[in-house]
């Protein structure tokens, strides 16, 4: 008898505003400069008057010779090993502990649907968003750049 485990992926891309504590994001089944450029197109469309300033861990996605940046974006990326200089990191930490506790799914079916729910549910809560990501020196930064 042969014990095994298979493992299933999903994947999600996030963009945190930390000031007004606003969330976007898209699951995909798959990590890749293609589904990158998708979603800084859908960030790009979301906030078409906005220049955003996205900062970016160091996945191989996020610095690919085909990634394509719209013209209201620019890409920041993270020192190496950093992770804690994300506050879109803080985000997927109250996801897991909020939507995941202590749960056993029985299909990736079922986790995607867990986790749609989850981010709709946070995207709408300005407030605690804010509260999560908003750090004291990144609401300095915003006020000294207005």
């Amino acid at each position: 008898m042969l014990n095994g485990y298979e493992r299933e992926f999903v994947y999600v891309y996030g963009a945190v505003s930390p000031f007004p504590g606003e969330l976007d994001w898209r699951i995909c089944s798959d990590m890749n400069t293609r589904r990158m450029n998708g979603f800084l197109e859908q960030v790009s469309c979301a906030h078409p008057q906005d220049f955003i300033i996205m900062i970016l861990d160091g996945a191989s996605s996020h610095r690919g010779k085909q990634l394509v940046v719209p013209e209201n974006i620019r890409l920041l990326p993270l020192p190496a090993y950093s992770p804690e200089l994300n506050p879109q990191e803080h985000l997927w930490d109250e996801i897991r502990e909020k939507e995941f506790p202590n749960r056993v799914f029985n299909s990736l079916k079922a986790v995607k649907k867990q986790l749609r729910s989850g981010l709709r549910r946070m995207a709408t809560e300005h407030a605690r968003v804010r509260s999560i990501s908003a750090w004291p020196w990144i609401i300095q930064l915003n006020l000294k750049a207005h």
